[in-house]
């Protein structure tokens, strides 16, 4: 099958199709180029999707990564990296092996096709003219044979007309002959030129015409043969990367098989482990029988000549959490005089009796009754380290030594930072090998450098050594409290222990013991009946930082007043003072004279007077 024999005259339909043929290559070129355009979006859209949803560098996911689901998923992120990887891959390999190869083909294809169709219309243009040269003859032929009959039929006209002269049928009959001869020669050209056509379309049509069509059938296979090439190696390219990405998968499944839910749980164990041990049972308490009192110099007074109270907690009181309540409205729970206020002096002159006895009519209201209200009222403080611990973490400050954390977790960040400061320690060991090193080379050679310009960065460095050993040392026997390897209080605990416990007195519910929970609560701990003894003014202390109450008022004295109970405060009759609290129903106004001095007096031995705009006013100082 020759299209030079069969389709020896489709010359235009043959110029139609290979340009169709080449119309199909480009647009296949166009298509894998999308294509290229596609994998290179969806790899991109790959890593930014794993980008995104990859933990943050020192933050809290960063931490939720050790468990084995959460480093599964961590797994798939990193495989889905490599799998973009793949499809850029696929992308650039197209790139270079079907578009480049096929636009340069395209290219040379097309000059190929321009260079056959016109060796095409060249020799169809020679025939052509062949043709227009044997009609010319041909032509020129028929007017000499017409020319020379009508030239033969006029000398025979005139021969046969006796009145024609001699002379003009000679010229007639020398007439006839020439056109004759010129019929003659127009035959012989006629016949030349004929011959010469019919040499030249055989040629065109059973040689020419043919090869040039032979060569373009030729080219037209070969575009179909690169074609279907570069369809098989858009497949391949796609093969090739199927092992690769049938081990992201692979790596994705063995991922997901090494997930461990009893690890995981573990490490929850690990994070959230308080290290206390769980509340026992709550003992009944009989509120049938009254508190008993004991009287103690560290508790609480409740008279002035008679020795102080204290209050004694009955019971394993358990459960209960521990809000970290404000310093005035705990402060004015517990440091307020816990006895009914004397009675104003029936007397002109109240200085005679500077406290007054107590009212016959009231009775005298226990210390218990107290801390019974502010127990109802707020949650029960048993350890007033714990509270200010609280209040440390509700203001945002963590304490060095990590104590507002349950024992378990303030073992790990202990050790944490321990092992933080050994590599600080390390480092810092090693620079000053380094800086030594050079020192010596120094003094081997001091052409290159004097050996004592490194001294103050020897001693600098040693400085640094010596600091983080005495904070390694710090945090090692903090490490080592909790760990049990030294006694349970520190120095700390035992000089605020005037606060919690008073000298020579039965054991005190340790605040090193209370029960913290994970989220920074605290809770009471399973003990013994144990008694807490409070001073007002030790617990203060824990507060000084706080800022005054502003003053509501102003108040003036009636009478004369000698406090001399715990939270009171004398007064001298005449004498204006600033209120800054109300009675509370139970006789007792607090007021301040000065900064740095404040108590309650009886209500009855002042006049009050109100700032109803007092609320958002300031302090007075």
């Amino acid at each position: 099958m020759s299209w030079g024999i069969e389709l020896w005259d489709q010359f235009d339909n043959l110029e139609k199709h290979t340009q169709w043929g080449i119309d199909i290559l480009e647009k296949y070129i166009k298509f894998v180029k999308e294509r290229t355009e596609i994998e290179l979006s969806y790899a991109k859209q790959l890593r930014n999707l794993s980008k995104k949803y990859q933990p943050k560098k020192n933050s809290k996911e960063e931490e939720e990564y050790r468990y084995t689901a959460c480093q599964a998923f961590l797994a798939t992120l990193n495989e889905m990296n490599d799998y973009a990887g793949q499809h850029e891959l696929i992308s650039e390999n197209m790139t270079s092996q079907i578009i480049v190869e096929l636009v340069r083909y395209v290219q040379e294809l097309k000059q190929e096709r321009k260079s056959h169709f016109h060796d095409g219309r060249k020799a169809q243009q020679h025939i052509e003219m062949c043709w227009k040269q044997l009609e010319s003859s041909k032509r020129r032929f028929e007017r000499d044979c017409k020319e020379a009959d009508r030239a033969q039929q006029y000398f025979e006209k005139m021969d046969a007309d006796i009145n024609v002269t001699k002379a003009d049928v000679e010229k007639a009959r020398q007439q006839a002959q020439t056109r004759h001869q010129m019929a003659e020669d127009s035959k012989t050209d006629y016949s030349s030129i004929l011959q010469k056509f019919n040499h030249e379309q055989h040629e065109y049509y059973h040689t020419h015409v043919p090869n040039i069509f032979q060569k373009i059938q030729e080219m037209e296979e070969r575009r179909i043969v690169r074609m279907g090439e570069s369809v098989k190696t858009y497949a391949e390219l796609d093969r090739q990367v199927i092992p690769i990405i049938g081990k992201c998968l692979d790596e994705i499944v063995k991922a997901a098989e090494s997930i461990d839910p009893k690890n995981d749980s573990q490490l929850v164990v690990e994070a959230y482990k308080s290290g206390f041990e769980p509340p026992g049972d709550i003992e009944f308490e009989d509120y049938t029988q009254p508190m008993k009192r004991t009287v103690s110099d560290n508790s609480l007074s409740n008279s002035r000549g008679e020795g102080k109270s204290e209050l004694k907690f009955g019971g394993k009181s358990k459960g209960k959490l521990w809000p970290f309540i404000k310093k005035n409205k705990l402060m004015s729970l517990l440091t307020s005089p816990h006895q009914p206020p004397p009675p104003p002096p029936a007397s002109a002159s109240p200085s005679a009796v500077p406290n007054g006895p107590q009212s016959p009519k009231q009775q005298k209201e226990p210390l218990s009754h107290r801390f019974n209200e502010f127990m109802t009222s707020k949650p029960k403080i048993h350890c007033f380290r714990s509270l200010k611990r609280g209040l440390s973490l509700k203001l945002g400050a963590t304490p060095e030594d990590f104590s507002n954390l349950p024992p378990e977790q303030r073992r790990k960040k202990l050790q944490q930072k321990v092992d933080e400061l050994n590599k600080e320690i390390q480092k810092e060991m090693d620079q000053r090998d380094a800086i030594t090193k050079m020192k010596d080379v120094y003094l081997k050679n001091p052409q290159m450098g004097d050996p004592t310009s490194l001294d103050h960065k020897l001693a600098e460095v040693s400085q640094n050594i010596d600091k983080l050993r005495l904070e390694t040392q710090k945090f090692e026997a903090w490490l080592a409290e909790v760990e049990g390897r030294l006694p349970a209080r520190s120095d700390q605990a035992r000089r605020q222990s005037g606060m919690y416990e008073a000298q020579n007195a039965p054991s005190v519910n340790n605040c090193a013991q209370d029960r913290e929970s994970p989220d920074g609560s605290y809770t009471e701990e399973q003990s013994q009946e144990s008694e807490v003894k409070v001073l007002a003014t030790d617990f203060d202390d824990e507060f000084d930082d706080e800022e005054p109450l502003p003053a509501i008022g102003t108040c003036k004295a009636l009478y004369t007043f000698e406090g001399q109970n715990e939270g009171t405060i004398s007064v001298v009759e005449g004498e204006t003072l600033y209120v800054i609290e109300e009675d509370k129903g139970d006789g007792w106004t607090r007021i301040r004279r000065n900064e740095d001095e404040e108590g309650y007096v009886p209500t009855s031995y002042v006049e009050v007077y109100l700032d109803k705009n007092a609320k958002g006013a300031k302090t007075y100082i």
